[in-house]
């Protein structure tokens, strides 16, 4: 069955979109959605810039990012994708321990940042 056009997660058009949408699919889509309402195993990142951490309704967010205390900005993303243990010790990202790559960190917040 086929999709609508307006019913498919947006996203830039060109190459910077397709690039950031495939290394967030790589790095983050087994387990992540940028649709809003569509939790998986981790909660979906739809808006997630300018979102208080641990704070999506209906999601059942381990108590450490609960008890964060900071919102996402890119900064703090670029270092949570990084190395998410070390911004948020005991989060339940596990097995996920990071993406080395910067490029890569940097075509996903950007993909995240349009999804506003």
């Amino acid at each position: 069955m086929l999709a609508s056009p307006s019913a498919l997660p947006q996203t830039p058009q060109g190459t910077d979109g397709a690039a950031g949408q495939q290394a967030f699919n790589n790095a983050c889509r087994t387990c992540h959605m940028v649709r809003e309402g569509d939790n998986r195993l981790g909660p979906n990142l739809h808006k997630i810039v300018g979102r208080k951490a641990g704070s999506l309704p209906d999601y059942a967010f381990s108590g450490a990012m609960k008890e964060a205390g900071f919102v996402w900005d890119e900064e703090k993303l670029d270092r949570f994708i990084a190395n998410p243990d070390e911004v948020v010790p005991g989060n339940s990202m596990k097995p996920y321990g990071g993406l080395p790559s910067s490029d890569d960190r940097k075509k996903i917040i950007a993909f995240l940042a349009q999804t506003r």
